[in-house]
C-alpha cells in the first residue's frame, strides 16, 4: 500500500481547534482500518500512533489536552460509558485542579491514570497505571475526568519523595479548601504512605493547619454572625472533681459548649469517637449542651452553623440549671 493520505471526508468534522486524537475503535466507526491507520503512521506521514490503539491526527508532539485525552483513551476504550473506567489522577489531576504546587501538565513525563484493579493494563510511553480497589467518584474539570483531590494527591505522594514539595501539596489543599486534612490522611492511610517519616512530618503540619483554619471559621462565626462572646479553648472540671474535658468555645451563662470534630483517621475512629461520646454524655448529665461542629460544617455551611449555635443559646433558659464547672484555659 502506498503512503498517500486518506480522503478527509471521514474525519472531516475534527479538523478546526478539537483535539485530534481517537482510538483505533473511533477511527473504525469513522470507517479507517488498522491498515490504512498504519499507513498514515509511517515516516513522514500526517499521522503517528502515541499509544497502543491511541492515534494522534498530525505529525507534530502532542499538546497537554491531547497527551490527557491519549492517556484516557489507552486506559479506557469506551470514554462514553458511566461511570468511566478511568480517570486523571495524581500530580496531572492536581494541574487540573489549579494546584499551584503542581508541575506544569506538559512539563510532566508520566500521565497517571487510575483505573479498577480489575482491569489488565501495563503502564506504557507516558502513562503510569494506577489501580483501585474502589474507584472515587470522578469530577470533571476541562471535560475530563479528573480523581478528587484527596485520591489524587495520595497517589501523587506516592512518587515524591522530596518532603518540601510533599509539604507544599498538602498545606495548599488544605489552605484552599480544596478538601479537608480528615480526607487527605484518610487517602493516604489507604496508600499505605504513612510509613515514610517525610509524609508524617508533613501530615502533623496539615492536621495543624486544618486545625488551625477551623478554630478561625469558628471564630469567625462568632464574630460574623453576631453570637455573643465566648470563653475560647478552656477546659472544664467539676469543683474539686475530675476534668471533664477541653472544649473550642463555652458560654457560662448558657452552659453550652462548642467541640471541633477534628479527630485524626490515623487513629482508632471507632475508639475515639466512643471517647467524644463518652465525654458529651458525661457534660449533658450535667446539664451542659455540647455543640459537635466539623471543620467541613464550618467551611461550607458556616450560617446554619451559627443557627445551631445560638438556638442552643436561647433554649438554655427552658432548660434545668446546669451543674456549677470550674472553667480554666487550655
Amino acid at each position: 500500500m502506498t503512503n498517500t493520505p486518506l480522503s478527509p471526508r471521514p474525519l472531516s468534522h475534527l479538523a478546526g481547534d478539537r483535539p485530534r486524537v481517537l482510538s483505533a475503535a473511533q477511527l473504525r466507526a469513522h470507517g479507517v482500518s488498522a491498515a490504512e491507520a498504519a499507513a498514515q503512521c509511517r515516516a513522514g506521514g500526517p499521522w503517528q500512533q502515541y499509544l497502543p490503539g491511541v492515534y494522534l491526527l498530525h505529525p507534530g508532539p502532542p499538546t497537554s489536552e491531547e497527551r490527557l485525552r491519549a492517556a484516557l483513551l489507552y486506559a479506557d476504550r469506551q470514554p462514553q460509558r458511566q461511570p468511566p473506567e478511568a480517570m486523571i489522577t495524581g500530580l496531572a489531576a492536581l494541574a487540573l485542579h489549579r494546584f499551584a504546587a503542581a508541575p506544569r501538565l506538559l512539563s510532566l513525563d508520566r500521565v497517571d491514570v487510575l483505573v479498577p484493579r480489575t482491569r489488565r493494563l501495563r503502564s506504557t510511553g507516558c502513562v503510569r497505571i494506577v489501580r483501585a480497589h474502589e474507584m472515587p467518584k470522578p469530577l470533571e474539570v476541562t471535560g475530563l475526568p479528573v480523581a478528587p483531590v484527596a485520591r489524587a494527591l495520595a497517589d501523587a505522594l506516592a512518587h515524591i519523595g522530596d518532603a518540601h514539595a510533599v509539604r507544599r501539596l498538602l498545606t495548599e489543599a488544605v489552605r484552599d479548601g480544596h478538601c479537608e486534612p480528615a480526607s487527605v490522611v484518610r487517602e493516604l492511610n489507604r496508600a499505605r504512605l504513612l510509613a515514610r517519616p517525610h509524609v508524617v512530618d508533613a501530615v502533623d503540619s496539615l492536621l495543624a493547619e486544618g486545625r488551625a483554619l477551623a478554630e478561625d471559621r469558628l471564630y469567625e462565626m462568632v464574630r460574623v454572625h453576631g453570637l455573643p462572646e465566648p470563653l475560647w479553648n478552656v477546659d472544664l472540671r467539676l469543683p474539686g472533681g475530675p476534668h471533664l474535658g477541653g472544649v473550642d468555645a463555652y458560654w457560662p451563662d448558657h452552659a453550652v459548649a462548642v467541640e471541633l470534630d477534628t479527630r485524626s483517621p490515623r487513629h482508632d475512629d471507632d475508639t475515639l469517637w466512643t471517647e467524644y461520646t463518652r465525654k458529651r454524655e458525661h457534660m449533658e448529665r450535667l446539664g451542659i449542651t455540647v455543640v459537635h461542629i466539623t471543620p467541613r460544617k464550618l467551611r461550607d455551611t458556616l450560617e446554619q452553623q451559627a443557627i445551631v449555635v445560638r438556638t442552643a443559646l436561647m433554649a438554655a433558659g427552658d432548660r434545668a440549671p446546669a451543674a456549677y464547672v470550674v472553667v480554666l484555659p487550655r
